[in-house]
């Protein structure tokens, strides 16, 4: 029985590229070699890097508009420390906006290296809503925020007005929805949500914004060394930049941005209508604040969970257990998904009130 993979990351991929990858990995592109064991610096992967690269600008409506767009290692981890080591000026100060557990990794990790300040949070209230009117210092080096908190349901709506450098951590609902892009001078994004499978970190950065560093900094952390030898100064991780590769592909021939914004519209509404409507559940995030990608919701009586556990389990509904450090449920609902999984956990839902409510 095929499993409806609701897992948070890494997290499902459409059909078309797991066939393809699975090829690729046996025999690529009929080169009687496997794509993993051929070198990165082969003419074949090499138009494969560059055009993910392009391809990623090309879906954000950034190409052509001063970007480079980077495959670098690490995941959005890595990016925690790489931003800070390469915005972050001796004397400077950089501010954070924490809505999440990932968020306050990124800002833990920023300050050994610097002045952080924290200008906004909603840890008061367990990360449950997203912060309003934030009045953002006009002295930092950059903002980073968080655009979606996978672990606690919640993501920005609108973002923060400012005329310092914006940093967004967009791991989680990156190629999900239209925004106007060029509001952010660094996007950075882990690929195992919307962009392809892990070991791979996908960075979007203003060109213009590289040009204020000033700082010797090392090459392998350096944004500027990593645009000139385009994502090549170190081995990429060519399966995983393979992946991103169809992935992106497939995004566009789905109708791109655009387009998968209105199927997670659908997804989202399904899904948070059931946990509105049933007795047995109630939703972790305020309404207004909710995310499209991440679906946070608690059993009322704890004592059923095993019951709904073993339902989701025989109709091969997988990953929505809530995370271990938030618990409950989470139903994550990233581009390829296909709505008929939603259906089928509402569904499951409908069951469960029916014979234990």
């Amino acid at each position: 029985m095929k499993k409806h993979n609701f897992s948070s990351g890494p997290s499902i991929l459409p059909d078309e590229v797991l066939q393809k990858a699975a090829q690729a990995v046996l025999n690529f592109n009929d080169s009687g070699l496997s794509l993993i064991e051929i070198s990165h610096r082969d003419p074949t992967f090499v138009h494969i890097i560059n055009s993910a690269r392009n391809q990623a600008l090309e879906l954000l409506k950034l190409k052509n508009k001063g970007y480079s767009a980077l495959f670098l290692q690490g995941g959005a981890s890595l990016e925690f420390v790489r931003v800070t080591y390469n915005l972050l000026s001796a004397n400077g100060t950089a501010g954070y906006i924490n809505t999440g557990n990932w968020s306050n990794n990124a800002q833990n990790e920023a300050s050994y290296f610097g002045k952080i300040v924290e200008v906004a949070s909603s840890k008061n209230k367990n990360y449950s809503y997203i912060p309003k009117n934030i009045q953002v210092p006009s002295n930092l080096d950059y903002l980073h925020i968080t655009s979606n908190n996978t672990i606690y349901g919640t993501q920005f709506k609108e973002f923060p007005q400012t005329d310092v450098p914006l940093v967004c951590d967009m791991s989680s609902d990156i190629f999900s929805r239209v925004l106007d892009f060029t509001k952010f001078d660094l996007i950075y994004a882990c690929a195992q949500k919307n962009a392809g499978t892990s070991g791979v970190n996908l960075v979007i950065v203003k060109n213009e914004l590289l040009e204020r560093i000033k700082k010797t900094i090392p090459n392998i952390m350096s944004y500027k060394k990593h645009i000139e030898k385009e994502s090549m100064y170190n081995t990429p991780s060519v399966f995983s930049v393979y992946v991103s590769y169809l992935t992106l592909n497939w995004l566009k021939d789905s109708g791109g941005v655009a387009a998968m914004e209105r199927k997670n519209r659908a997804k989202a509404n399904l899904i948070y209508s059931e946990i509105d409507r049933n007795n047995l559940f109630f939703g972790n995030a305020v309404v207004e604040d909710r995310s499209t990608m991440n679906a946070t919701f608690f059993l009322k009586d704890e004592s059923l969970a095993a019951h709904f556990n073993t339902l989701c389990l025989k109709e091969g509904i997988y990953g929505i257990n809530g995370h271990r450090t938030a618990g409950g449920y989470r139903a994550s609902i990233y581009n390829a998904l296909s709505i008929t999984s939603v259906q089928l956990l509402v569904q499951v839902m409908q069951h469960f009130e029916t014979k234990f409510g």
